[in-house]
């Protein structure tokens, strides 16, 4: 809750963006990141509610790939008919916090928080997502990789909106998985997390996008184990400890030492890789 005075819910896009450009207004959708970071049972104002814009809400397919809204919640990605290429964001989805997170919080929002440990970000990262963002000046898109430019930190300008998430249709080919390694089952921030997808052709990898997170300030993909599978059967053994570690920068924290995410995360990579390898086999 907070002020009436300091609160906006407008109904549209540009309503919105008129309001931003007058400055000081923090942008509200499932709030399940803003009220843990105000520490308040209130939030400070002006907060700009964007949950009314009906062009911000929803998931919907068509020539040029997948838009998730900036509305659009986890649980609207769990239960959208959505290609296996997306498994492992669906997957991803359901370890998003508890249920009731799940209904509130939004996919554009883990990515605009901008935490090291966003559940959301690897398997987007797999699906080459890229950012919408709306300001004064027009539309831009920017690739996931380039929009999380460090821990809780984004390309997003004063000004702008987060619209959508697009997944281009050449990414929507393949098998999506998704693997989360924390001290407990459930409702767990991670120590590592990995996610793939795999494009077979008779039996062959013909494309591989693999990612961490949680193993260093950003999640990040990893083209030269990707390029290793590329060109033989789906075989999880090529991922090797050394690869995966050259390709990180774990941090030590209260919830794991920088080695151990590092070969937790090799580990995992290989258990994500040899689910895939059954999927595709009973397929």
């Amino acid at each position: 809750m907070t002020d009436t005075a300091e609160y906006h819910r407008p109904d549209t896009l540009q309503g919105a963006l008129d309001r931003l450009q007058e400055g000081g207004c923090r942008i509200a959708a499932g709030c399940t990141d803003l009220f843990a970071v105000n520490q308040h049972k209130t939030l400070s104002g002006p907060i700009l509610d964007i949950t009314g814009i009906p062009e911000l809400r929803g998931i919907r397919r068509d020539a040029d790939g997948l838009r998730i809204g900036a509305a659009a919640t986890w649980t609207d990605v769990i239960r959208a008919d959505l290609p296996c290429a997306c498994a492992g964001l669906q997957l991803a989805a359901r370890e998003v916090g508890a249920r009731q997170i799940q209904n509130r919080g939004t996919v554009a929002g883990n990515i605009c928080n901008a935490s090291p440990a966003a559940d959301g970000v690897p398997p987007l990262l797999t699906l080459d997502a890229v950012v919408e963002i709306a300001g004064a000046d027009g539309t831009r898109r920017l690739p996931l990789c380039d929009f999380i430019t460090g821990p809780r930190r984004t390309a997003l300008a004063p000004g702008e909106i987060v619209t959508a998430v697009v997944i281009p249709e050449a990414a929507l080919a393949g098998q999506g998985h998704f693997l989360k390694l924390g001290a407990r089952h459930c409702l767990v921030i991670s120590i590592a997390m990995t996610a793939a997808r795999i494009v077979l052709r008779d039996g062959v990898v013909a494309q591989a996008a693999l990612a961490v997170g949680s193993c260093g300030p950003v999640a990040t993909r990893l083209p030269q184990v990707e390029a290793a599978l590329i060109g033989a059967s789906l075989d999880a053994t090529r991922v090797t400890d050394a690869d995966v570690a050259a390709a990180l920068r774990p941090m030590d924290d209260m919830r794991a030492t920088a080695g151990y995410r590092s070969i937790g995360a090799a580990e995992l990579l290989r258990r994500t890789l040899a689910a895939l390898q059954d999927l595709t086999e009973a397929a």
